[in-house]
């Protein structure tokens, strides 16, 4: 068995639901993440957009983070997912620099490390992770990548724009993504759009509101 996840960014609403249950479920601080919804506008008004892109842990087969951690917390579980022990954490934060995904996050009550973990308690129990339940639209779509019938297998199968994060790292994350466009996962493709804004529109600002 070895664990996957996909967002079909199509099917993507942001409403953020899976952000919310992910911090029910995980009790992850405020100012903290475990699962981002990531969004980026494009378009020059009143012709814009907005798109969005659900972000966390990628669960690499060549995790940086599990290579560099000097305790072993950072581990590999049987069925793929990258785990954190958060009793043997010295916070080190070393993890947090190795990752290229920034998906690490200091708990500031226990001074450890902690991420997604494609919610590994709910799986060992059976479930899917929280967030795959909250999901109005499935577009987050959660399961064994060795087995061929799965629903993540044959999603993969049948889509041709199938890609990850950063593949120039070499991480081999387990983490995909089909839909959208480029900007969605390389920042360098999205551009700023100057359009007709308030200043361009009335000539000069010290007009608004009279002479």
């Amino acid at each position: 068995m070895l664990l996957g996840f996909l967002v079909d960014l199509n099917n993507c609403v942001g409403c953020k639901a899976c952000e919310v249950a992910c911090k029910a479920e995980n009790e992850v601080p405020v100012n903290s993440w475990r699962l981002r919804v990531k969004y980026v506008d494009s378009g020059v008004y009143p012709e814009v957009k907005r798109s969005f892109t659900p972000m966390r842990c990628n669960h690499c087969e060549n995790a940086p983070c599990e290579k560099v951690c000097p305790v072993s917390a950072l581990h590999y579980l049987p069925n793929g997912i990258v785990n954190i022990d958060k009793d043997r954490c010295i916070g080190c934060a070393a993890c947090m620099m190795a990752c290229p995904y920034g998906a690490i996050y200091m708990d500031p009550e226990t001074n450890t490390a902690d991420k997604c973990t494609y919610c590994a308690h709910r799986v060992e129990g059976g479930l899917e992770p929280a967030c795959v339940v909250a999901c109005p639209t499935e577009a987050n779509i959660f399961g064994d990548l060795d087995e061929p019938g799965s629903k993540i297998s044959q999603y993969i199968a049948d889509h041709r724009d199938v890609r990850v994060r950063k593949p120039e790292k070499g991480t081999r994350p387990k983490h995909f993504y089909t839909g959208g466009g480029a900007s969605h996962l390389e920042p360098l493709a999205s551009k700023r759009e100057e359009g007709p804004g308030l200043f361009n529109r009335i000539g000069k600002l010290d007009k608004v509101g009279g002479d």
